[in-house]
């Protein structure tokens, strides 16, 4: 068993450190709700983009995606690829409308588009279940780094939800994006290093690796059924079961999701310092993004392939099911790297978390201070009042989410995170449609799309329902018989989008003024 000794405990402090000064030093320039959110709008395209790749990359990745191609194989990495014609569509469809207007919050353009009320129900959906998604990231990372290290798991999630309260409080979006930046070098650092250590151990090295992976089918679209053994998913379309096509839509729809209604995103495109920099910087994200999904893929069948060559049972009991493959990263790290480096590996793990808890909770405020604060609540102060208001919220959002990822550590199961899970798909149903009704249409208004919203709801909760057990035996095995539930959002999104366009063409028409509000409208103007 690896030790965490002095030296790995030094290379966390020094990180921590590092992070701490950053957020002062930037802290100091923070002064106006513009720097405070969107940094002036003055960052460069690869700043941006780094920024975002970091977001994303949580310690999430560093977790499931090599759990999944060493229990089974890259089917989780069919969601990734379809990144690329997301980024398509946002850069060439959606960075207008949110570059045109200055905007500080994605929510801005619902109130312009279907009135007030949508965007104060879009933005608290947005608020509620950030909250819970960092205190889930935090819970997740805590137990990883308490696995590694052997510290108390209370102490875990105290510590790195601190540091990064601190430095995105003070320091807001520009504290946030560069230690995005630094944390972003940390964690592939960290993942290289794994990779490196399993080919310097394997007696064939990389063509060892892949020659076992070959033979074993690990490189396939696999799915493990219900006697243990590798299936591969069919190709074409179904709504019973998983298929290589359907797979594909609801990657589409997850990353259109991501560009055209997360806060975290565009907030970050909108404080690029001109559109073709806000371009760049998406490109640039979804240039890093696709390889590094699939170098963790690629590191989890390097797991396999170890365990193989060197048989473990407490590796063979992750691969059988009877213990949770999520183990088997921090299992390598205790066990096989050399002394002195896991504090690099503990680094990098805390990087790729610690990257998208402050983005969140950058956003939250964002959103809480313009959407909601400053529109509704006081309306007339001056700017110094948000920004203390605005770093109040953060703070906040902080505790939330320490409070709530020790509410997850004390719940000692999986049944808390799972019922809140799926309270946040159904309170988030059908915006994804929403969007897409109001970009590419000119139909629908504030009666339509509350209505629409409504029955995507309604649709979200009878399907989660149907997943709890909470339905009668039959109406759940007529569903599960003909609709797998992993397609829940991207039938919330149709049923949105459908409703929507569909009532507004019996609803008495509104003349609303639609310049610059969707593709067919748009004055042609300069978008900075």
């Amino acid at each position: 068993m690896g030790q965490f000794g002095f030296i790995d405990l030094m290379v966390v402090a020094v990180y921590f450190a590092a992070m701490s000064i950053m957020g002062w030093y930037f802290g100091r320039r923070a002064k106006t709700t513009e720097h405070y959110f969107v940094g002036g709008r003055a960052f460069p395209g690869w700043l941006v983009g780094v920024s975002l790749f970091g977001a994303t990359i949580s310690s999430i990745t560093f977790v499931a995606y090599p759990a999944d191609a060493f229990k089974t194989g890259y089917l989780r990495y069919v969601i990734c690829i379809t990144l690329p014609f997301a980024v398509l569509i946002a850069s060439r469809f959606f960075v207008p409308f949110f570059r045109r207007g200055k905007i500080t919050s994605v929510f801005e353009y619902l109130e312009s588009r279907f009135g007030p009320r949508t965007r104060v129900y879009a933005a608290c959906v947005f608020i509620i279940s950030q909250c819970f998604r960092i205190s889930l990231i935090q819970f997740l990372v805590a137990l990883l780094v308490h696995r590694i290290t052997g510290w108390d798991v209370s102490w875990c999630i105290l510590a790195g939800g601190v540091v990064t309260a601190y430095y995105t409080v003070v320091g807001g979006i520009e504290a946030v994006i560069w230690t995005d930046f630094v944390q972003s070098v940390i964690l592939t650092i960290g993942g290289l290093f794994i990779l490196a250590v399993i080919l310097y151990r394997l007696p064939g090295g990389l063509h060892q690796m892949l020659s076992v992976a070959w033979t074993d089918g690990k490189f396939l679209l696999n799915e493990k059924v219900a006697d243990g053994t590798l299936k591969p998913i069919p190709w074409g379309f179904a709504l019973s079961h998983k298929t290589v096509g359907m797979l594909l839509i609801v990657g589409l729809f997850q990353w259109l999701g991501e560009y055209s209604s997360n806060q975290e995103n565009i907030q970050k495109y909108c404080s690029a310092r001109s559109a073709k920099d806000a371009r760049q910087a998406i490109w640039l994200s979804c240039l890093f993004c696709v390889p590094t999904w699939g170098y963790f893929m690629f590191l989890g069948t390097g797991l396999y392939v170890f365990y193989k060559v060197f048989p473990d049972p407490a590796a063979a009991a992750m691969l059988a099911g009877t213990r949770k493959a999520e183990e088997i990263l921090p299992y390598f790290v205790t066990t096989q790297l050399p002394p002195g480096t896991g504090g690099v590996v503990v680094a990098a793990v805390l990087a790729a978390a610690m990257s998208s808890m402050s983005s969140a909770m950058n956003s939250i405020s964002a959103v809480a201070i313009t959407d909601l604060y400053k529109r509704h609540m006081v309306t007339g102060s001056d700017d110094t009042h948000y920004v203390r208001a605005a770093r109040r919220v953060t703070l906040a959002s902080s505790v939330i989410m320490v409070g709530g990822a020790y509410i997850l550590f004390k719940a000692d199961t999986m049944t808390l995170q799972d019922l809140w899970t799926e309270f946040q798909s159904i309170i988030a149903g059908g915006l994804v449609g929403l969007y897409l009704l109001g970009f590419f249409t000119k139909r629908g208004d504030g009666r339509a799309v509350g209505i629409g919203i409504a029955f995507a709801v309604l649709f979200s909760l009878f399907i989660s329902a149907s997943g709890l057990g909470w339905l009668p035996s039959g109406v759940t095995a007529t569903l599960n018989a003909h609709f797998d539930s992993y397609y829940t959002g991207i039938a919330g999104n149709v049923v949105m989008f459908a409703l929507g366009y569909v009532l507004a063409l019996f609803l008495p028409r509104r003349d609303d003024n639609l310049k610059n509000l969707t593709v067919w409208t748009q004055d042609g103007l300069p978008l900075d």
